[in-house]
């Protein structure tokens, strides 16, 4: 049992309140056959969602384009994941001749592997001996960490391993693009969501799973943290690779980017670890923000048994199925981004706002510790706002200026404004900031073209029919 002191504002001025961050004495008792027993669910648990989610997706975005979607294999095509992935088995297992064999056969595996190791800390139930299974009292998770949020961290980070090793190990141009493109963009995505996570550690005081689903006993930090929540609703977009932002197996450039040269079992692998990881990043936004295991505010209200017993998975599983239907949703509805977009989206906009709004968190906090009131709190945060904000109008004016200033030779005493021409190196390049391409030619209508005139003979014409004629 440990503890973690925090100030309340609620409190006698001075006076330290403990409350109990963690309290993980309930894990470790359980006898070597029930451990077992939840390790097998947690996998069944990730593979079932992972084969209804297949089959989810192919429905949702038939029934947003219109089709049918598949039909065929089982009631309502149910078991349509299935039939993909015997047919993956059963296809011809390919190793391309300048492959490094050893990494080539072990990058799928390692992709996959670590996708599974985070659902070990999700709780599905409250951490309390809830529920009996076979005549033993266990609480509906498998275990739980001081720092079970870091461990997600690391385990969903040792993914993307799989994913360059299998670019580089195939001895192909565009695998290896895509897995440095998926290095990139885990590194720039990651960021914003550890500064989210953040936040909700200084207001639930813990990084233990369990915990943190506690400290929203009154209110979810989807609600008490709006910007956070969003931000960790775009990264994890980008930390699985999903559209719009699937950068890194993007056909349109890379042909199928990381897992181009892979087949059969190997292939379904990586698709397998996609999978997984939507299913668990959800898992974590769920456990985080949308209050975990607790059943939502109108059936929480009117009935008391709703959090006891086996009822809280299924809140689980309804929550975060909503959250996988919001990747489907993505995907059937968004283009995708190009690369410099992505990466100005992560390093200019989800960075610097996760930073800023981390900062105004920790002061809120800092200054309810301090037993200043709620309108004193109101009035610094929005006057710091304000001056955020005017900062900006000036920068922004000043900026405005320089760009209606002519342009002038650069450094190295080329012209950088105005026209220019994109072939004049002998490759066609793309205009710089401020310059911009020549219009382009286009043939003017017939009737406003000049007549052509021909050499006087029997043949001679003035009235264009010799042109149109050659045209």
């Amino acid at each position: 049992m440990s503890s973690v002191t925090l100030w309340d504002a609620a409190a006698e001025p001075g006076r330290a309140v403990h409350l109990a961050a963690e309290d993980l004495s309930v894990f470790g008792g359980d006898p070597w056959w029930l451990v077992a027993l939840k390790a097998v669910f947690c996998f069944a648990f990730v593979l079932l969602t992972v084969l209804f989610s297949i089959v989810w997706e192919r429905k949702v975005v038939a029934w947003m384009q219109r089709r049918i979607g598949p039909n065929r294999h089982g009631p309502w095509g149910l078991l349509q994941s299935l039939a993909d992935g015997a047919k993956l088995m059963l296809k011809e297992d390919v190793i391309v001749k300048r492959a490094d064999k050893l990494v080539y056969v072990l990058a799928p595996i390692v992709a996959a592997v670590p996708a599974f190791m985070a659902i070990a800390v999700i709780p599905f139930g409250p951490p309390g001996n809830e529920v009996s299974v076979f005549g033993e009292r266990t609480a509906l998770q498998l275990t739980d960490l001081p720092i079970a949020v870091l461990y997600i961290l690391a385990v969903a980070s040792v993914g993307i391993y799989g994913i360059v090793l299998a670019g580089w190990s195939s001895g192909s141009t565009y695998p290896l693009l895509g897995g440095m493109r998926s290095v990139a963009q885990v590194i720039s995505y990651e960021i914003a969501m550890g500064l989210s996570f953040a936040a909700v550690f200084l207001y639930s005081g813990s990084m233990s799973t369990s915990a943190i689903v506690d400290a929203q006993g009154d209110r979810w930090f989807a609600i008490l943290l709006p910007v956070s929540f969003l931000i960790y609703m775009v990264s994890m977009v980008g930390e699985v690779n999903r559209a719009p932002f699937d950068m890194p197996e993007s056909e349109g450039d890379l042909v199928g980017g990381f897992n181009t040269e892979y087949s059969s079992i190997k292939f379904a692998m990586f698709m397998l670890a996609e999978y997984i990881n939507m299913v668990t990043v959800s898992a974590v936004a769920v456990t985080l923000f949308l209050g975990g295991w607790r059943a939502p505010w109108p059936v929480s209200t009117f009935w008391e048994g709703a959090n006891h017993g086996w009822w809280p998975m299924l809140w689980f599983v309804i929550k975060v199925n909503l959250l996988l239907f919001g990747f489907i949703w993505l995907r059937g509805t968004l283009p995708r981004v190009r690369y410099d977009q992505l990466m100005k989206l992560g390093w200019k906009v989800l960075i610097p706002v996760a930073a800023v709004w981390l900062m105004m968190v920790a002061t809120v906090r800092a200054l309810r510790n301090e037993n200043y009131d709620f309108q004193e709190i109101a009035f610094y945060v929005i006057g710091a706002v304000l001056v955020v904000l005017l900062l900006s109008f000036v920068a922004d004016l000043f900026r405005g200026r320089q760009d209606d200033e002519p342009d002038g030779p650069g450094a190295d005493g080329k012209d950088t404004g105005g026209e220019f021409d994109p072939m004049a190196g002998g490759y066609p390049v793309p205009p710089m900031p401020g310059q911009t391409l020549p219009p382009v030619p286009r043939r003017r209508p017939r009737h406003e073209q000049p007549p052509v005139t021909v050499a006087a003979g029997p043949d001679a014409t003035t009235n264009g029919e010799e042109a149109d004629n050659a045209r």
